[in-house]
């Protein structure tokens, strides 16, 4: 069996995956908290998947311990993280039930904890995140979506806000001018915690709705994981594929962060 170690972190409407074999529950123990997640096998290669929001999605996005999550990832050593996002759509060149492999983000989050680094003992670190998203794996993923007939979108910019709230026709304006096109609740701090724990990761982002001031409708919850479950068998295909496509010798600059690294 190979070392290389792949983990799955599934957003709204992804708590399990049929697919994976010899499930385990295992709990991983870090100095931000403890971390339930599932151990297991996909064709010879170690899988952890980890429900962000808990099984039955109990966790607000606002209230997830993401430091522990991304530092317990750290501590098993895995090598890349593939997360899913369901989303609302700004742009109408990405409307509900497309793909779109996220290449840059905006963080308009307001009260979490961002970083790993808070300089402790004078440390202070500043990472660079011009290119946030780890390109060969993005490249996997992309790669993965064609071998299956699948249309992926290369790229779009997530703006991630604080929630629970859904974001106002006002707020998405704003974001429409700043060249948003898609908004969730959860990539952020995910993203910045992996890449200073000099992680390989990447996100696919799922429209399940168009965003307030573009739906015609007020928006619920119910019609995200209605969308999501409806999703789920092309989307798990997809993951499966991307589990098969990543490759172990990866050449990115991700991992250079993790010379930072001093956490448990």
């Amino acid at each position: 069996m190979s070392d290389f170690k792949v983990a799955i972190i599934g957003g709204s409407g992804v708590y399990k995956q049929d697919y994976l074999e010899n499930e385990r529950e295992i709990t991983v123990e870090t100095k931000y908290g403890s971390v339930l997640m599932k151990q297991a096998i996909y064709k010879g290669r170690n899988v952890f998947f980890m429900a962000r929001h808990g099984g039955e999605h109990k966790m607000l996005p606002h209230l997830i311990n993401y430091r522990a999550n991304i530092a317990a990832l750290k501590k098993l050593e895995v090598d890349a993280i593939l997360a899913t996002a369901a989303v609302g759509t700004i742009n109408r060149d990405m409307p509900p039930g497309s793909r779109v492999i996220i290449d840059q983000f905006i963080d308009f989050t307001k009260q979490r904890p961002l970083t790993f680094f808070e300089g402790e003992e004078g440390f202070v670190v500043h990472i660079d995140y011009s290119e946030p998203y780890c390109p060969e794996i993005r490249s996997s993923i992309i790669q993965a979506g064609r071998r299956l007939g699948q249309h992926l979108i290369d790229g779009g910019c997530y703006v991630c806000c604080e929630g629970p709230r859904f974001e106002t026709p006002a707020e998405i304006k704003m974001f429409q001018n700043w060249g948003a096109d898609v908004v969730g609740m959860t990539n952020v701090p995910e993203v910045v915690l992996a890449r200073e724990a000099g992680l390989c990761y990447a996100t696919i982002a799922l429209p399940t709705n168009y965003a307030a001031g573009v739906a015609a409708e007020p928006l619920t919850h119910e019609e995200v994981l209605e969308a999501m479950e409806n999703d789920k068998p092309d989307l798990d295909r997809l993951l499966a594929a991307c589990l098969e496509e990543i490759k172990p010798e990866q050449t990115c600059k991700c991992k250079e962060a993790g010379k930072y690294w001093t956490k448990e």
